[in-house]
């Protein structure tokens, strides 16, 4: 029996002070999404593996644990991203002609973690906006996020931009570059312009327009002149201009946060196809928030829609805030006298927490202070302060 207490590797339990913070936050999350006119979905932990799947890319799939379902013999998957179940319920299940706002939160599970300090089970939060394709739907899904990390107390958060269509029409404009595209967008996110710089010789190579843009696109971040840069730099392509275009609009209507353009922040290829965005925060070594618009994903459920979203992890974010508070509460005796009970019942139903300490009972709660108790003066039971 040795060791039955250890968990697996890059999992761990949430303790009362944690669990709560979390529960708190998540509740006032939905509630503010709520007020932005979402409606909470929760689709299953478990799904076929061909429907958690679809048109999500690679990289979704490396993520996904996966089983055999004992009724149907058939391929299952525990869902390391709510996002696709999220888009199949608006597809399929709702099928409303308009424009959707959908929130969920969620237990997700990834087969291995994404980094040396990830967990592999997150707590995933999120909104997703459907059936609209303008940049209003990009706008309402950041602001949305940038109020949800103020609303948990963080401070001086930084918004990058991105656009997945800008590196998709250079990739189109190269009949090499599909070939090689899991390659490019690796490369990219490392911002490994050696390897960048290769992608002209051997066999398949890039045309030297291609190298020369994505050799360009690491080092365009930084404010608005990124947007003037990359003109200068970047093929006149029509789908390069309108992500420009549609980056310049979102700079300019974001006016009261910190907001920088990466263009090599370029997320996974054949799932993002418009705006991405990250937030970012002193005390996380990485983002807290990611978003973008994903226009295909709902096609594979035969509906195209476009959609946007984000998403972040509970127990991430949590983690990097300053610790929970033990809350006041009210100690009572023991006893099951009614009035006893009568009284606490009238406490509890106030909002009030009490807790009644057993007979003999050491009683030793991280969670409560208890600065009020509960006695008998005169026959009647009231609350004094604790000196």
């Amino acid at each position: 029996m040795k060791g039955n207490w250890l968990l697996p590797e890059s999992l761990a339990d949430m303790l009362p002070a944690e669990a709560r913070r979390i529960e708190d936050l998540r509740r006032q999350l939905l509630d503010l999404f709520r007020t932005y006119g979402f409606e909470l979905v929760a689709p299953p932990l478990v799904e076929y593996i061909d429907s958690l799947l679809s048109g999500t890319g690679s990289d979704l799939s490396l993520r996904t644990s996966k089983l055999v379902d004992q009724l149907s013999g058939r391929t299952l998957g525990v869902r390391a991203d709510m996002t696709p179940q999220v888009t199949r319920i608006d597809a399929h299940l709702l099928n409303r002609p308009g424009v959707t706002r959908l929130c969920y939160c969620g237990p997700v599970l990834h087969a291995r973690p994404a980094g040396l300090l990830s967990s592999r089970e997150l707590l995933q939060i999120g909104a997703e906006i459907f059936g609209h394709a303008g940049v209003e739907a990009d706008l309402e899904i950041i602001r949305l996020a940038l109020d949800s990390t103020r609303m948990a107390g963080v401070k001086a958060v930084r918004l990058d931009l991105c656009h997945a269509g800008l590196v998709r029409s250079l990739l189109d404009s190269d009949p090499n570059a599909h070939v090689r595209a899991d390659e490019i967008m690796a490369l990219l996110r490392e911002k490994d312009l050696p390897g960048l710089s290769m992608l002209g010789s051997g066999t398949e190579p890039l045309l030297a327009s291609t190298v020369k843009a994505l050799c360009a696109l690491p080092q365009l971040y930084g404010d608005i002149s990124v947007i003037h840069r990359a003109r200068a730099l970047l093929p006149d392509i029509s789908g390069v201009t309108h992500s420009l275009d549609t980056l310049e609009q979102l700079l300019s209507s974001l006016d009261d946060v910190s907001v920088g353009v990466d263009l090599a922040d370029v997320g996974t290829y054949g799932y993002h196809t418009g705006v991405t965005f990250s937030v970012y925060a002193e005390g996380w070594h990485d983002s807290i928030v990611q978003g973008g618009r994903y226009d295909d994903v709902s096609r594979a459920f035969g509906r195209a829609r476009p959609a946007t979203g984000f998403s972040l992890d509970l127990r991430k974010l949590v983690a990097g805030l300053m610790p929970a508070l033990p809350a006041p509460a009210i100690r009572a005796p023991s006893g099951q006298a009614l009035s006893l009970r009568q009284a606490m019942q009238s406490l509890r139903q106030s909002g009030n927490i009490v807790v009644q300490v057993f007979p003999g009972e050491l009683a030793t709660h991280d969670e409560f202070v208890f600065d009020r108790e509960l006695v008998q003066r005169d026959g009647q039971w009231v609350v004094q302060q604790v000196l």
